[in-house]
Formats: structure tokens, sequence, C-alpha cells
């Protein structure tokens, strides 16, 4: 039989749904929901979603991924996060609620370095979220703040979540880096306003007043590192290297300062780092393989164009249909992966943006904001899970506070949507003869 469009979209959106509640994981329910549709329509066969997942993987840029959580998990197990927090101490810790801001800074400074918000909530919550709680914080606060600041890790460059948009949407990946500095700067400046205000409320200390001389002993200590993003965003921006080629010089620098200059990394830890390594990167592909396969199918039976007509039809205009895009990232980010969410309803509703002349950059920036803030909103809310898990309290325990974090940061993300110059400006300036 030759299956409709309408059936078609019914039998897989309505198979992953079913697979999702039952507790399935989301990279095997989208595998799974593909096998009805391809035993119905006899246009379908089963090596055709296996060609579709092996054209997934045959992307030079996703190579990119792996080496990025390698250059991570070298970071955290070098003990070059110590260094960040030091240097980030010196920075903010003489503001009231000194940890919190301190928390937050070391948040934006590890997000240039790994690109991960897992990586960030992991590495820097094992020693914040304690030191936080010895300071008389309420652990709820610090277990909320940490979540929530580690959402900067897919945000402010460089990303992994941009280097897999920018390899399935055909954007380019320096563009998207320079767009995500300025919204991941506002969500770190309006963090920190929230933290002021906790600190108001609830009397939470100062760290220290640093003196010139620690602040130079901080920097210099921190210093190696904070040139890995130079090397990683200016490199590509400046055409230099290619996404993936960054992101193994990012992983060869982190493991040179692990190994050699900060000597902290054994031939022993780097076999653990490695196995953990390929084992999250594993995960990430084959979600990026069952999720190509079944938007390829989606996209087989016309769904995107029957969205496309129906979105064009109600007239929201521009603005409305940014709304829109940010209301269904926000709301898939609650139940999958961004990767997956990527790939399956970003390239859905890239035509839905072109129609509605929002530019690619801005469609791009729209959406990895809107998956961030899943990464801290349950049921999936995997930083959030972290937090909680280093902090020893129940996710429902801290949602008041999450909440209320997140309320700045929600309104930087309708800024980005109704000043799209937010986004574009840095592009426009640095890369004016590529970027258009």
């Amino acid at each position: 039989m030759i299956v409709s469009t309408g059936l078609a979209c019914a039998i897989l959106v309505g198979g992953f749904i079913f697979l999702v509640a039952m507790r399935i994981p989301v990279a095997f329910a989208l595998g799974i929901a593909t096998i009805p549709i391809v035993l119905l329509d006899l246009r379908l066969t089963p090596f055709i979603v296996l060609d579709r997942m092996f054209q997934s993987y045959n992307s030079f840029i996703l190579l990119a991924v792996p080496f990025f959580l390698l250059a991570a998990n070298l970071m955290n197990s070098g003990q070059i996060t110590d260094k960040l927090i030091s240097l980030a101490r010196v920075l903010t810790g003489w503001m009231p609620g000194g940890l919190g801001h301190v928390n937050v800074a070391v948040s934006m400074l590890f997000a240039g370095i790994s690109g991960s918000s897992t990586a960030d909530a992991a590495g820097c919550g094992k020693i914040l979220i304690p030191a936080m709680q010895k300071e008389g914080y309420d652990t709820r606060f610090a277990i909320a703040i940490t979540a929530c600041s580690s959402v900067m890790g897919v945000i402010i460059p460089p990303s992994i979540l941009m280097i897999v948009w920018g390899g399935v949407m055909q954007t380019s990946v320096g563009a998207l880096f320079l767009a995500g500095a300025t919204p991941g700067l506002m969500i770190g400046l309006a963090l920190m306003a929230t933290v002021y205000g906790y600190a108001r409320v609830y009397n939470y200390p100062i760290v220290e007043v640093p003196t010139l001389c620690k602040i130079w002993t901080a920097f210099r200590g921190a210093f190696l590192a904070l040139l890995t993003p130079v090397l990683v965003v200016g490199g590509i921006v400046g055409g230099i290297v290619t996404p993936t080629e960054s992101a193994i010089i990012a992983a060869g620098y982190a493991l040179f300062l692990g190994m050699f200059v900060y000597r902290t990394v054994t031939m022993r830890d780097l076999g653990f780092i490695l196995y953990d390594t390929g084992r999250f990167a594993s995960i990430s592909l084959f979600a990026i393989g069952t999720a190509s396969a079944f938007g390829w199918l989606l996209a087989f039976f016309n769904v995107p164009r029957l969205i496309v007509d129906f979105m064009t039809s109600l007239q929201f205009g521009g603005f409305g249909t940014a709304i829109i895009i940010a209301s269904l990232f926000l709301f898939f980010g609650l139940f999958i992966d961004a990767i997956p969410t990527i790939i399956i309803l970003g390239t859905v509703l890239l035509p839905v943006a072109q129609a509605a002349d929002i530019h690619p950059v801005v469609f791009a920036i729209i959406g990895i904001i809107s998956l961030a803030f899943g990464l801290v909103t349950p049921p999936y809310g995997l930083c959030l899970l972290i937090s909680a898990a280093i902090g020893g309290m129940n996710v429902v325990q801290v949602m008041r506070d999450v909440a209320i974090i997140l309320a700045p940061m929600l309104l930087i993300l309708l800024l980005v949507i109704l000043f799209p110059n937010i986004a574009l400006w840095l592009p426009k300036l640095v890369m004016p003869t590529t970027f258009n």
C-alpha cells in the first residue's frame, strides 16, 4: 500500500511518543518508530533506513563531537577546571553572593573551552556545590544556579550543538559561534543579576576582596586554558581550520596541558578518559543516526511541506512564527535530547523560518537557546539531574529556584526574537565577506 502523509505522520510521531512514554531511550525509540511505516509502504525497504543512518554518520563535521567531548573530559581530569574557578573567584568573588557569581563566571569560562553543558555541570558542580553548602548557601540555590549556568556551555562558543546544527542545516559554524557570543554573555549577566538578588534577600557573603597579586596569580594560572577558545573560535572564523580540525586541536591542546604542562593527567587516567569519551560520543552519534532516518521519513512523506503550508495560512508574521518556533523547541527540549531534536524538528521548521524571512543564523540561535533550557527542565533536564545528584537532593525540591533563575534567561530569548541583530551584529562585523 501507499501510505498518505497524514497517516505516515500519525504513525511516526504517535509511535515515537508511545515508545518514549514507555521509557524506551529516545535514540532507540526514534529507530523503532520507523519500522511500522517501512513495513506498510511498498516504496520503502529497511535498507533505505539503514542507508540514511549511514549517510548521517558519513559526515566529516560530526567528528568534532567526540573530540570536543574529549577536550572537556581532559579539562576536567587535568584539574584545569580548578584554575578557571580560581580565576572566576578573584574576578567575581568580591560581590555579595560571591560563590554564586563564581559559579556563573566559571561556567562562562568553561563554556568557551568545552562546548558541553553536561561536562560543565559535572566538572564545576563537583567543586562548587559542596563549597557553596559549606559557606552556608541554601543547597537548593546551589544546585539550581549550577544547573542553570551550565546551559551556557552550548550557547557560548565553541558549542557542540552549533557544530551539529551547522552540519545538518548547512549553516556557517563560524557565523553560529559569533552569533551565540552576545546572547551567551547576556544570559551570564542576567544570571549574575539573579545571584545578586538572592544575596540581598538571604544575606549571602562575599568570598574575598582580591589583591592585584592574587588576580595576576589566578590569571597566570588560567592563561593557557583561556587560549583554547582563541584557538578554536579564531581558527574557524578566520577560515584557517574546519570545525572538526578545531576540535582535534582543542583535544590535543587539552592533552598537552594535562600531561606535560600541569602534569595532572597520567597514562592510566587517559585510558578512563578515552573510555568515557567513547561511551558518551557513541550515545550522541547513535541518536544522530536514528534521528536522521526518522527525519528523512518525515520529509519523504512531505510532512515539512504540510507544516509550512499550515503555518503560512495562519499568517503569524516573522515575530509570531519565531515565538512558535521557540515554543516548539522549548517543548521538545523537555522530553528529548538536543541533538536529535535539531535533526528532526530543526529540519522540519527550517522551511517555516525561511517562509517567514527569519535569518538562518537567527533561527539557529533561537533553537539552540530554547533547547539549552531543556537541559534544566524535567523530565529530561540532564544538567539538573547531574547537579541535583551532586547536591544530594531530589529534582522536585529545587524546581522553585530553577524557575526563578530561568525567568530572566527566557527574557533574553525573547529579546533575541524581538531584536535579531543581537545575534547578527558580531558575525556581520567579523565576517562581512562570507556572512549574509
